[in-house]
């Protein structure tokens, strides 16, 4: 495996799993009151075209990583939403 490609999924598995942590505890306290909606929705989306760009040029570290991350930051929507 080339030396790019690796720091492309240790890049991509540190930004997925930087979400977590906050997935965690709204689960938990059952509160986003302090998750800005707007920066989750713009966060959405701009998840959602790198993925688009992974599919285009084939990079797998570029679409796993956004596809991944953009799931979380679905799940944070919704939570931001039921827990309103």
């Amino acid at each position: 495996m080339d030396t790019i490609i690796l720091i492309g999924y240790m890049a991509g598995t540190l930004t997925t799993v930087s979400f977590l942590p906050q997935v965690i505890r709204s689960w938990k306290t059952k509160s986003t009151h302090d998750i800005s909606f707007a920066m989750l929705a713009l966060f959405g989306l701009g998840m959602l075209l790198w993925a688009i760009y992974g599919f285009w040029i084939e990079s797998l570290p570029i679409i796993l990583a956004n596809v991944i991350t953009f799931g979380l930051i679905i799940v944070l929507l919704a939570m931001k939403v039921r827990y309103k």
